[in-house]
């Protein structure tokens, strides 16, 4: 077992210490940090001036007061002056920057108000959004004075129906709890996702790379292929646990530094604030299962291919299958209870994901997520057998090797 260790050793600290780590891992952890912190970057670059100076021709005359009062209460940043000045000076004005935007105010033919706003770009602003709310409860103050409506009339009138949606079955999850859910469940399907694409091809270009430089030949003559395959699965696993540790805790270190200016808003709206133990736990079982599912198939169509440039094209129909039970999942967070997801998630190539997705969302029983996790194992192990054979004689076969029919040729070569 002496090679079986300096073999995972070897897997394990070569791509620790290689610069696509180090650099991947530095880009990452830097996106993370700033995303944690974006509310203080975005302060801090545009300073103690957050205001928007909008500029305001009232042909009115009475509305300006009024949608002053009403445009303090929705957005304290936007600042309201009225003009006397000419259109054309003040459109000039708001292209030199003087002024973030004009607004132009008047009336309709029924006599309610009209506005005409304009600013350098129709880009994405909440300015004029804030503007047009604000305008709305005027007009409605001026449709229930018209219609002699009292203010608790006008209240009732656009007071929300009461609607409360609830489940008939003891312990299914409240509305807003399923939306928690549903927030947290999306972000950890990323993570799987994106983790299981990238450690599995790593595996496949790893091996593709020792045989293209000929170092395959010396390994197999020390270390039997099937060694050399489960250190590579398990070495990069190991460094994948590594590189995902380390995002864990630079994000819980930014989150708890940011936690006051977080709680309320995105932190509460993805459900990071009553984040379980046991969905946690269920993320990195699926995520390792997953990662061992598609890391071992990986493997496997690595060892027959001779080309590094092959390696994309013969893992290709695996990315495929990781891409079908990501955007299956996508489908499910709007309907998890689907007969269809509830069947996908026993596909053992779709479960790590749709069955984390089912085991996030809704109260199953939990003989469910037992028997996934079941079919998961044996896949792994079947997978594994498989693979070994196909490993042992892959990694001696040299030339143009990018086709599945040399599955049965590298199986062949095993029996010889």
């Amino acid at each position: 077992m002496s090679n079986f260790w300096i073999m995972l050793a070897h897997a394990y600290f070569s791509k620790l210490k290689s610069k696509s780590f180090i650099i991947t891992t530095l880009i990452v952890a830097a996106g993370i940090f700033i995303l944690s912190n974006m509310g203080q970057i975005i302060d801090y670059v545009q300073g103690d001036d957050k205001s928007e100076s909008i500029v305001v021709i009232d042909e009115t005359g009475v509305l300006f007061p009024q949608l002053v009062e009403q445009v303090s209460i929705i957005n304290e940043y936007i600042d309201l002056e009225v003009s006397k000045q000419t259109m054309e000076t003040l459109e000039s004005r708001v292209e030199e920057g003087d002024y973030t935007g004009l607004l132009i105010l008047s009336y309709d033919e029924k006599d309610f108000p009209k506005a005409l706003y304009k600013s350098q770009s129709l880009a994405a602003s909440i300015v004029p959004s804030d503007l047009r709310v604000a305008l709305q409860t005027i007009k409605s103050d001026l449709a229930a004075t018209q219609l002699d409506l009292t203010v608790e009339e006008l209240a009732i009138l656009n007071e929300p129906v009461s609607f409360t949606n609830e489940a008939l079955v003891e312990g299914a999850k409240s509305e807003e709890e399923l939306n928690q859910a549903r927030g947290i469940v999306y972000v950890l399907l990323f993570f799987i996702y994106f983790a299981v694409i990238m450690y599995s091809s790593m595996i496949a270009m790893e091996v593709a790379t020792e045989k293209s430089s000929r170092v395959m030949e010396i390994l197999i003559s020390s270390v039997s292929p099937v060694k050399q395959m489960f250190a590579k699965i398990i070495g990069i696993g190991l460094v994948g646990l590594t590189q995902i540790t380390l995002f864990l805790l630079i994000g819980s270190a930014s989150i708890m530094s940011n936690q006051e200016v977080l709680v309320g808003g995105f932190f509460d709206s993805f459900g990071f604030s009553d984040l379980s133990v046991s969905i946690i736990i269920y993320a990195i079982l699926f995520f390792l299962l997953g990662y061992f599912l598609y890391a071992t198939l990986a493997a496997l169509l690595g060892s027959i291919v001779s080309r590094i440039e092959d390696v994309q094209q013969m893992i290709f129909p695996m990315t495929l299958l990781v891409m079908v039970g990501f955007f299956i999942s996508m489908f499910g967070l709007g309907n998890p209870e689907s007969t269809f997801i509830t069947i996908s998630s026993y596909i053992p190539f779709f479960t790590p994901m749709v069955m984390f997705l089912r085991v996030g969302m809704l109260n199953i029983a939990a003989i469910e997520p037992i028997i996934g996790i079941f079919i998961l194992v044996v896949t792994i192990a079947i997978l594994a057998v498989f693979g070994a054979k196909v490993y042992r004689g892959g990694v001696l076969m040299y030339g143009k090797s990018n086709s599945f029919k040399d599955i049965k040729n590298a199986i062949d070569l095993t029996k010889k």
